[in-house]
């Protein structure tokens, strides 16, 4: 494999770079392909693009084989260019890198390496082994990883990618002392939380939350295009005191409750939730007041529910949880231009920090406005 920076390109090979953004950009507007990642792929003849794929979600067709369907007989010697290397394995799907073979393609071009060890190194000693030509355009490889951020954290980290999405107001608050916080951030900032919920697998909250505000987490339809697919919506109740004529019942979408409780009063209303077509399961619990253990609530979302991004949209004490335990990978907190004052509640309620060596340290990755309100993205 020949490992190229953009800049080392002669001037009839520029056209390499638009063929990759394109099909860095088809991988980038799939919603979600997990527990697979987003792909996408352009087959070209010099500057013509003669086929495009991408990858939609588990069972079906991989990028490369929609590319190719599409090419048809103009696949034969053309460039083929991909969001990330060509699988290898036998899955619910054949392997690209047979198809590729097959289809008699002269040369494939990558970003990045798969980092799932099936493939990882190994299609592209396929395509090699197949006489094929590789080359890494390496210049690509963290926008082609920002893509796929869940997928690379799936197999570097072994758990999901977490966000922590917070309003709060000047003052650090999220609600008046008295609970009231409809609407601390405005309009525009609420869309645009649909937009990060599409991009997740699940949507976290705790039981708090749910009694406080009733919501419904799901992602809903924004100016008339409706949602592909919905998020995982979880909700953490060690003791399953949600009511059953909860609004997060009446949303279409999968959902899971995580309790930790026991006695026959949380049996039964566990089957009076399940009777409401939920999930409930029980997971290890964390501490003497019986709370569950957040580690492992992001590994049973990853294993057990093939979830690659996670999405927290909880109470202080859950959101304050995540933030202590390190499992926070990109922090969202929309700035509203509004004081509540020092009786309001807090952002975030954690143990005490006794040093500033100890603080949890954020990096400022982005400043946006949406409306009033100036979203503040963070990232370890």
């Amino acid at each position: 494999m020949l490992e190229i920076s953009n800049h080392d390109l002669s001037g009839e090979e520029a056209y390499w770079l638009v063929h990759m953004q394109q099909a860095l950009a088809l991988a980038e507007n799939v919603t979600s392909a997990s527990p697979n990642p987003r792909v996408g792929c352009v087959l070209a003849d010099g500057s013509e693009v003669v086929g495009t794929g991408w990858h939609l979600g588990t069972g079906e067709p991989h990028a490369e084989r929609m590319a190719l369907l599409n090419a048809g007989d103009r696949a034969k010697n053309s460039t083929v260019f991909v969001s990330l290397e060509p699988c290898c394995h036998v899955g619910r799907t054949g392997s690209c890198v047979e198809a590729l073979r097959e289809a008699g393609v002269a040369r494939v071009i990558i970003p990045v390496i798969d980092p799932n060890p099936l493939v990882a190194g190994k299609g592209v000693q396929g395509l090699v082994d197949a006489g094929i030509d590789v080359i890494r355009l390496i210049d690509f490889e963290s926008q082609a990883r920002a893509i796929n951020l869940g997928f690379f954290k799936r197999y570097e980290s072994k758990r999901p990618y977490v966000r922590l999405k917070l309003a709060m107001s000047m003052d650090g608050r999220t609600a008046l002392a008295n609970g009231e916080s409809k609407w601390i951030s405005g309009t525009e900032s609420r869309k645009d939380v649909q937009s990060i919920r599409r991009l997740s697998d699940a949507v976290v909250t705790g039981v708090g939350t749910v009694l406080s505000d009733n919501p419904q987490l799901n992602v809903r339809d924004s100016a008339g295009v409706k949602p592909v697919g919905q998020p995982l919506r979880v909700v953490l109740d060690t003791q399953l005191r949600t009511p059953v004529d909860s609004r997060i019942f009446d949303a279409a979408g999968p959902l899971l409750f995580l309790f930790s409780g026991e006695g026959d009063a949380v049996v039964d209303r566990a089957e009076a939730l399940r009777a409401r077509t939920a999930n409930v399961e029980r997971v290890k619990v964390c501490d003497a007041e019986g709370r569950a253990d957040i580690a492992s609530v992001l590994k049973l979302l990853l294993e057990d529910y093939g979830c690659n991004e996670v999405l927290i949209e909880a109470g202080a004490t859950l959101a304050g949880g995540f933030i202590s335990e390190g499992l926070v990978d990109e922090l969202i907190i929309y700035l509203a231009p509004k004081l509540l004052g020092s009786d309001g509640r807090p952002l975030l309620d954690f143990g005490e920090i006794t040093s500033m060596d100890l603080a949890p340290r954020f990096a400022i990755a982005s400043a946006t406005q949406f409306g009033e309100d100036l979203r503040i993205v963070f990232k370890r």
